[in-house]
C-alpha cells in the first residue's frame, strides 16, 4: 500500500477540517502493509512471562499524527480509558498538523527525556521516526505503533486496524446482504494505481467466487481518483451505463461520500444500495435520510484501547512482541501477536442507523 498510494487515496479530503479526519482514518497502515525489515525489535529482547503481574503506575504517552483531530481524540480516549482502568497514567502529546513529521520526532524525544514507560505512536512516515524510536527503546521504553506503522525494527509491536483481506471480504458480505445476494454491482475505487485499493478489490473478487454470490455480477470497477467531483461523476456514469445496477461498493472515504451525495438527490435513492469504507461523521446524514443502510470502518476507540493494553503488557514483561505470544486485553479478550510484531484489532466495525450516533470521527 504504502505512503504514496495512501496519500492519494485520501488526498481529496485534506482541504477541509472535517474531512481531514478521513485522511487520517484511511491513511493508516493495515496488517498486510507491514514489510519485513528484519522483524520486530522486541523479538530478541528477552523472554516473555505471560503469567507476570501487570505493573501499576506505568506512564504511557500517546503520540497521534495530529492532536485535536476527532479520529485521534476518539482513539486516544480509548487508550486513556483502558490505562485508567488498569491503574496506569496516561498522557497525550503531538503536533497540530497531520503532516508535521519533524514535530513528531521532537515529541518522541520529549517522551524519551521524560522517561515514560511506554509510548503509543501513529507514525507520520514509516522511516522518519526510526532513529528517535530506537533511541527510546535503548532507554528501556516500550514502543507500540497504532493506526500507522513504522519499520518493524523501530518498535516493539504494531496494532493494526484490520487486515486487507478482512476489509475486502466484509465489504462484499455487507453489500450482498443489502441487495439480497442478487443483481449487478460495481466498485467505485480511488486511483487505478492505489495499491491498498487494488489489494482490497482483489479480495472482493475472491469473495465473489463463493457459490453463495452466484447471482451477483460485478459489472465494472470505476475510478474516482479520490476526488469528490470525479467520484460524484463516476457514480452518475455507472448508473447511466448500468440502469439495472443494484449496488455500489466504494472502499474509499472520499468515494463513498461522493456516491452518497449523488444517490441522495437522485431517483436511485434507497433503490441502489451503497456500502464501503466511510467515517460516521461523513455518512451520518446519508444513513439517516435512507440513502445508505450500512457501511464500515474500524472503531478508533477500540484501536486506542488495544494499543494501551499492548503497551502495558510489554512494560509488564508479559509479551516481548514476538510472533505467537498471547496477552489479555481486558474485556476485549485475548490477542495473539502475528508476524513482524503485528496485532490485528479484528474485523471492521459496521455503522448503521442503530449505532452511528455513538461515534464522533
Amino acid at each position: 500500500m504504502r505512503r504514496a498510494s495512501i496519500r492519494r487515496t485520501c488526498a481529496a479530503l485534506a482541504a477541509v477540517t472535517s474531512l481531514a479526519l478521513a485522511v487520517t482514518a484511511c491513511g493508516g497502515t493495515t496488517k498486510n502493509d507491514v514489510k519485513n525489515d528484519g522483524g520486530a525489535a522486541a523479538s530478541s529482547a528477552g523472554k516473555a512471562d505471560p503469567n507476570a503481574a501487570t505493573k501499576k503506575g506505568l506512564t504511557v504517552g500517546f503520540l497521534p499524527k495530529q492532536v485535536n483531530n476527532p479520529y485521534f481524540t476518539s482513539a486516544d480516549n480509548g487508550g486513556k480509558k483502558a490505562l485508567e482502568a488498569l491503574g496506569e497514567k496516561y498522557k497525550e502529546v503531538g503536533p497540530s498538523s497531520a503532516t508535521d513529521t519533524s514535530g513528531q520526532v521532537s515529541y518522541v524525544n520529549t517522551l524519551t527525556q521524560q522517561q515514560v514507560n511506554a509510548m503509543a505512536v501513529s507514525a507520520q512516515d514509516p522511516g522518519a521516526l526510526c532513529t528517535a524510536l530506537k533511541q527510546a527503546m535503548k532507554n528501556g521504553i516500550k514502543v507500540v505503533t497504532y493506526d500507522s506503522d513504522t519499520k518493524p525494527d523501530c518498535r516493539n509491536a504494531f496494532v493494526s486496524q484490520a487486515s486487507a483481506e478482512d476489509l475486502g471480504r466484509t465489504e462484499v458480505q455487507l453489500l450482498a446482504k443489502q441487495i439480497g445476494y442478487k443483481g449487478e454491482i460495481a466498485i467505485l475505487s480511488a486511483a487505478q494505481t492505489a495499491t491498498n485499493q487494488n489489494t482490497w478489490i482483489d479480495f472482493m473478487k475472491q469473495e465473489l467466487k463463493d457459490p453463495k454470490y452466484k447471482d451477483i455480477k460485478l459489472v465494472k470497477v470505476a475510478y474516482g481518483n479520490d476526488d469528490a467531483q470525479a467520484s460524484f461523476q463516476q457514480t452518475q456514469g455507472l448508473l447511466q451505463q448500468y440502469p439495472n445496477l443494484k449496488g455500489i461498493i466504494s472502499p474509499t472515504t472520499v468515494g463513498i461520500k461522493a456516491a452518497a451525495q449523488y444517490l441522495s438527490g437522485s431517483k436511485y435513492k434507497g433503490k441502489v444500495k451503497l456500502s464501503g469504507l466511510g467515517t460516521p461523521n461523513d455518512m451520518r446524514k446519508y444513513v439517516k435520510n435512507g440513502t445508505v443502510d450500512a457501511f464500515e470502518l474500524w472503531d478508533p476507540a477500540k484501536l486506542g484501547e488495544l494499543a494501551a493494553h499492548t503497551a502495558v503488557a510489554l512494560s509488564s514483561g508479559q509479551i516481548t512482541g514476538k510472533e505467537g505470544e498471547t496477552f489479555k486485553a481486558g474485556d476485549m479478550g485475548t490477542y495473539t501477536i502475528g508476524k513482524d510484531g503485528v496485532i490485528n484489532l479484528g474485523k471492521p466495525t459496521v455503522f448503521d442507523a442503530k449505532n452511528i450516533d455513538q461515534f464522533n470521527f
